[in-house]
């Protein structure tokens, strides 16, 4: 099959790789669509010691499985693979299993391919009126998904009604229609890149700002930091109100940033949040499909073989949309 193949930092290419071998309970999935991750883009910068080369990156994949008694059906991927048995499975928290895999790194390949081998219970039906490109960000807004569900229980008996959301990529746009989704009336979405700002000041679901637009004195219920630098972690630790909650999704990078004797003081919760579960995965799609989440219109796709140039166009911030799908066939 091809593949697009992590080789070193900055450097990838279309290779010719041996298919993948179900392993029994596995299905054998046709990629059909499958985006361009932040994570992703750590592993091509060499930022990511997970994800060492070569590999195969990818893990924000929908296709149609191959052979079997489900042939041809069309499914998207929750990538997360764990135990199912370990204390963290058995409590329904099983993105945090002590064994847990996710595809795009060691030793599972990623889905920057044709295909991919899949536990069925990894597996999601989506239906017809849905398209694969659509069906591909379940798994960057399950990530968002899960975040708010934490925030929110964390409120506790304070409803929050107000959210502000730290970047305007696939994590923060997906994290912003949760919140509405979720019950969040008022939600406010900071973006840096002119370009990417205007893509998205036409949604009606939340407002969309310039970092420097948003008001110094303005504080919110949850803020969600779906960037992870110095700089937005004290935006975060800024713009939080007393006895409010900080998710913080991102990864990228540095350790500095909290006000960490605010936080004391005003008794902030911060809750670092990785992926989500097998119920936050399901959850999402339910919301995906039943129209919760808007149109699902805001990816732009390109063939995998033009998967090079998508990584250098967001490298030098190119791209308008939050996300790119790249398509294998």
């Amino acid at each position: 099959m091809k593949a697009l193949v992590y080789l070193a930092p900055e450097a990838m290419a279309l290779r010719d790789v041996p298919d993948p071998t179900p392993a029994e309970g596995d299905h054998l999935i046709r990629i059909d669509s499958v985006g361009i991750c932040g994570s992703d883009m750590h592993a091509y910068l060499g930022h990511d010691e997970r994800r060492p080369a070569p590999l195969i990156l990818g893990h924000e994949g929908a296709g149609t499985i191959v052979g079997g008694p489900r042939d041809g059906a069309r499914v998207t991927i929750n990538p997360l693979v764990t135990c199912g048995d370990c204390p963290a499975c058995r409590a329904g928290r099983d993105n945090l299993c002590a064994t847990r895999q996710i595809i795009s790194m060691p030793p599972r390949e990623g889905a920057f391919a044709q295909f991919v081998a899949m536990p069925e219970r990894n597996l999601v039906a989506v239906p017809d009126d849905v398209t694969l490109e659509q069906a591909a960000l379940a798994e960057p807004i399950a990530c968002g998904w899960h975040a708010v569900r934490l925030g929110i229980t964390a409120c506790g008996a304070q409803t929050p009604e107000t959210a502000l959301v730290i970047g305007g990529g696939a994590i923060g746009v997906g994290a912003a229609l949760s919140l509405v989704a979720q019950g969040v009336g008022d939600v406010t979405l900071i973006e840096p890149n002119a370009l990417r700002r205007a893509y998205l000041a036409d949604n009606g679901s939340y407002k969309v700002l310039a970092p420097d637009e948003l008001p110094a004195d303005q504080r919110f219920d949850i803020t969600l930091d779906g960037v992870g630098f110095d700089a937005t972690r004290a935006t975060a630790s800024a713009a939080t109100r007393p006895g409010g909650v900080i998710l913080h999704i991102g990864l990228g990078g540095g350790a500095a940033g909290l006000d960490i004797r605010r936080l004391t003081l005003q008794e902030i919760t911060f809750i670092g949040t990785y992926t989500y579960t097998a119920e936050d995965f399901r959850d999402t799609c339910a919301a995906m499909f039943d129209g919760r989440l808007g149109p699902l219109d805001w990816t732009e796709t390109r063939p995998l073989s033009e998967g090079t140039t998508a990584f250098a166009d967001i490298r030098s911030g190119r791209i308008a949309s939050p996300k790119i799908i790249l398509k294998p066939a």
